[in-house]
């Protein structure tokens, strides 16, 4: 049998070893993916650290996959040997609980998730439900349109959905794997644009990627300074820390949301009245289905948007992980096969 190498996750907190499995075959309803490149996302650290409750090892982690179909298995119609595609988080879904029933396969509550509950993409070839893959459009980077698979569908799909419409005011929180998406994304869609980071030496960077305005919350209150711009429509929290989120719910205007999709592990203390009194939301948005993903790489094609990443190759995969979790990289770390 042809062989393949892996980076797997043999018990939580074990670092990452090389090792060679067999090829698999995908089964009924599954497509093997010749994997071109996969994005680290600071949530393989669940798997690596043993976070995810009931998480079963050995797991090879990985959810922003992108490669080429390889081999279909038998039911599997939509996608042929050679379709360049990739898979996010959200693994599959049974389509007969009552989200699902209802066209929420999002919400599925027996949902496969990709590098979590089966294995993902730190590997040279993987399978993966045929309804969790989604289509790379022919002129996007495979390395680049890894991320797309989490950050950038994260982002893209929380704005879209967060009922912002074009010329409102919104801010992007955090200039970083999520953030530097999120200001491109909203630049795009047409909305006005406050990115919100610490150190003035973001400044230039969130210009270039669209915002119209930078607040230093180094040097400035954010909220007092989004409120002196008419107050935000939305305010998009991606990087997770829950003291400097809560601070920018003063921020939002009369029905602005606060949409958080960097997640603290510390809970998060908010003045209820300050929500009361502005008719303020605060929203969790978890990222979305193949069809979202596909609808993120189809928006970044036409429009240009592009995940800023450092590549590493396979067997470096410790070394990749360690830059991802250092808080160094610019912006997005991907192994490449």
């Amino acid at each position: 049998m042809a062989k393949m190498k892996v980076a797997v996750v043999t018990k939580a907190g074990a670092d990452f070893e090389i090792q060679e499995r067999e090829i698999p075959k995908p089964g009924v309803g599954e497509v093997r993916i010749k994997v071109q490149a996969c994005g680290i996302c600071f949530s393989d650290h669940l798997v690596k650290d043993g976070l995810w409750p009931g998480i079963v090892y050995p797991r090879v982690p990985g959810h922003e996959v992108a490669g080429v179909v390889d081999e279909v298995g038998a039911g599997v119609t939509e996608w042929k040997k050679g379709d360049r595609v990739g898979t996010g988080w959200h693994g599959g879904h049974d389509f007969v609980c009552e989200s699902c029933r209802r066209g929420d396969f999002g919400a599925c509550k027996s949902g496969a998730i990709t590098g979590i509950t089966r294995d993902g993409g730190y590997q040279q070839y993987m399978l993966a439900r045929h309804e969790a893959v989604a289509r790379i459009p022919d002129d996007l980077d495979a390395a680049e349109a890894g991320p797309l698979f989490c950050a950038g569908v994260t982002t893209f799909n929380s704005l879209r959905h967060s009922g912002a419409t074009i010329g409102d005011l919104v801010g992007v929180q955090g200039i970083g794997g999520l953030g530097h998406l999120g200001i491109q994304f909203a630049a795009k869609a047409g909305y006005r644009v406050a990115a919100i980071g610490r150190g003035p030496e973001n400044a230039a960077l969130a210009k270039k990627l669209g915002a119209s305005a930078y607040i230093d919350t180094n040097a400035t209150n954010p909220a007092e300074e989004l409120q002196k711009m008419g107050g935000a429509k939305v305010i998009l929290a991606t990087a997770p820390n829950a003291k400097a989120i809560a601070g920018l719910v003063g921020g939002l205007g009369v029905d602005g949301k606060l949409l958080i999709v960097g997640a603290p592990f510390e809970p998060m203390e908010v003045s209820v009245l300050s929500l009361i009194m502005g008719r303020r939301d605060i929203q969790g948005w978890p990222g979305g289905t193949a069809m979202d993903s596909e609808d993120t790489l189809r928006f970044s094609s036409q429009t240009g948007v592009k995940a800023m990443i450092e590549k590493y190759p396979l067997e470096k995969a410790s070394e990749a992980f360690a830059r991802m979790m250092s808080g160094k990289a610019q912006f997005r770390v991907v192994l490449t096969m």
